[in-house]
């Protein structure tokens, strides 16, 4: 980037001087982003992807939420899983990667933030949100129906929890996608086990 485009800082300003920042643009990772460039995101809207089996398994690092949550100046992130690089579709997998790559950074991931990233901050990230990303009246009911006792080690565990925080922090870190018991589609049934 620095011989093609010698005039620009980063690949983001090159992005942006090229008009390619704003709604609906979304990049992967986020991993290196100077705090100018977070500045840059939240300021056109620009989102991040963000895709933790990825970045382990090529070992480039991992996204730094906290820095990406700043109320001052939030940028747009949504819970991704790149099988170009990445390791799993199961975004239960994915949410529990995404709670170690926060812990490297000193954020902990709560379960309610994890499953907000996987749903309505990944619709937020496509501008989508006005449509998909919640249960509530006029969405489009893009649903997955989870097996909260999935396996012996998760109906063990559940059994001690007393909050539905608890609860899925419990499927963010112990489920996979034996915990899917159903998904929906535009309110019609794609899948049942």
């Amino acid at each position: 980037m620095k011989e093609l485009f010698p005039e620009h800082k980063s690949y983001l300003d090159v992005y942006d001087h090229y008009g390619l920042t704003g709604s609906r643009a979304i990049y992967g990772h986020g991993i290196w982003l100077s705090e100018e460039e977070l500045q840059r995101c939240h300021d056109t809207g620009t989102a991040i992807a963000h895709c933790p089996t990825s970045n382990f398994f090529l070992g480039s690092g991992c996204l730094d939420l906290g820095r990406t949550s700043k109320l001052e100046r939030p940028v747009r992130v949504g819970l991704a899983t790149d099988l170009g690089a990445g390791t799993s579709f199961s975004m239960l997998h994915t949410m529990n990667e995404a709670y170690k790559a926060a812990q490297t950074h000193g954020y902990s991931l709560s379960g309610a933030h994890a499953f907000y990233l996987a749903t309505r901050g990944a619709a937020r990230a496509l501008y989508l949100d006005d449509a998909i990303g919640s249960v509530a009246p006029g969405m489009e009911a893009d649903l997955v129906v989870l097996n909260l006792k999935s396996t012996p080690l998760i109906e063990y565990r559940m059994k001690y929890t007393d909050s539905l925080e608890e609860a899925l922090f419990v499927q963010m870190t112990l489920g996979d996608d034996r915990a899917v018991r159903a998904t929906y589609v535009a309110g019609r049934r794609a899948y049942q086990r």
